[in-house]
């Protein structure tokens, strides 16, 4: 069996019966305590990095998610997603959380809402069964505007598919899965860091922005084991929703994210799915309250598409081949793009680590420059078709299902070479 604890290599290992068995080896630079160590060996004090840590990317996703100040987990046993529950059913009650197994992803999906409306800081991980299961309820989430984190490890499908195998395939499900009108965020990270680092960064925009937000990674990165560098707790911004002052009836459809009241707290609100309006009162008859709650739903969070959406770019502006990826696949990118421009040509790339809102702006300048444009992903082209939508032209794609056969550095550089 699987031990998250337990690993070929160990670097300086030290364990912490206060935060539990499961906790990893790790090279320690200061003294410090946090919500995923405690230790005093210096290695270094010239840097913020207070730890560096061997983990998997599941595991980074548990201490990320533990650091923004997570408190209640519900889900569901799922392959690849399966070490972010067992994790937390061991950390979250050493820091005064509580773990739920559910019987199913519908009830795990319901359970975090419910939580959030507790006030707690909330989460569920699952893979692309589970994460179909969810959507009714996720829906209900960005309708009642209820903050949460959904980790979606993606694995091959449609259906049960391959469960063990890495893909690409949930990219537009995660944004358009759930009906009706709504602005979705959906974050991807492409290393165990970033497993870490956007963990965080869900939960501050889900808490900032009164919604749902889905950290879309995929089995590799999940499991992929690498150095994950830990700053200083003080350096880490963690945002806490809005709450309401006393007298204060209006927690729905601000374009800035109304506050938020607890349930318990003495406020009279209802919470409910179905139109309503700035009270929570429903309205399912007349058009005018739809029009304005759902252009608020949407308006709060176009209207900060810049403060949301993140990339990794290089050589936008002068290139003549460029590469649109996310995820696994733009860790191949990144050889393919060094030994093309040792041979001579003119490559740039951008990497999506927000994947919705789409970096439009981005795509653009990008478009401007390459006469050509690459796009390697694990799926039969999803992100091509956005990419083509806001180029305005046909995009050459590389394409590579089943099996969990990641796309290789040669590949991407044979398709920019004929490019070129």
């Amino acid at each position: 069996m699987y031990h998250p604890g337990v690993h070929a290599l160990r670097i300086r290992t030290h364990w912490n019966l206060d935060t539990g068995p499961f906790l990893s080896p790790r090279i320690v630079s200061s003294s410090y305590e946090g919500p995923w160590f405690r230790s005093s060996q210096a290695l270094s004090t010239a840097t913020e990095t207070v730890a560096a840590h061997f983990w998997s990317g599941n595991e980074a996703c548990v201490e990320g998610a533990l650091t923004a100040g997570c408190r209640f987990f519900a889900g569901y046993p799922i392959t690849p997603a399966n070490e972010i529950s067992e994790l937390l059913s061991a950390r979250l009650p050493r820091v005064g959380g509580l773990f739920m197994q559910m019987e199913d992803e519908l009830a795990s999906i319901g359970a975090v809402m419910g939580a959030s409306w507790a006030g707690r800081k909330a989460m569920t991980a699952t893979s692309g069964p589970g994460f179909s299961l969810m959507q009714e309820t996720i829906g209900w989430g960005f309708m009642t505007e209820t903050p949460c984190v959904v980790v979606d490890v993606q694995r091959a499908g449609p259906g049960t598919g391959q469960a063990t195998k890495s893909a690409q395939g949930d990219f537009m499900q995660a944004r358009w899965g759930t009906h009706g009108d709504y602005a979705a965020v959906v974050l991807s990270p492409n290393s165990a860091q970033e497993m870490f680092d956007l963990t965080i960064r869900a939960f501050n925009l889900s808490e900032r922005y009164r919604t749902p937000v889905v950290l879309l990674a995929d089995e590799t990165i999940a499991h992929v084991r690498e150095q994950v560098a830990i700053p200083n707790l003080d350096t880490i911004e963690i945002v806490g929703r809005k709450h309401p002052g006393r007298g204060e009836t209006r927690f729905f459809g601000a374009e800035e994210a109304a506050p938020m009241p607890s349930v318990g707290e003495g406020f009279n609100v209802a919470v409910t799915a179905s139109t309503h309006d700035e009270t929570g009162m429903r309205s399912t008859q007349g058009a005018a309250i739809h029009r304005r709650m759902i252009g608020a739903l949407n308006a709060k969070i176009n209207s900060h598409v810049h403060d949301i959406v993140d990339t990794e770019c290089f050589n936008l502006e002068s290139c003549d081949v460029g590469i649109v990826s996310f995820g696994c696949t733009s860790r191949s990118v990144y050889e393919a793009a060094d030994r093309a421009l040792a041979a001579g040509v003119k490559v740039g790339y951008l990497r999506l680590k927000t994947l919705w809102p789409f970096p439009e702006n981005e795509v653009s300048r990008l478009a401007q420059s390459a006469r050509r444009i690459v796009v390697p992903e694990m799926n039969l082209g999803q992100l091509s078709r956005e990419v083509e939508r806001v180029a305005g032209r046909r995009v050459v794609g590389l394409n590579k299902i089943g099996g969990g056969e990641l796309i290789t550095p040669e590949e991407i550089l044979k398709v920019i070479l004929r490019a070129n």
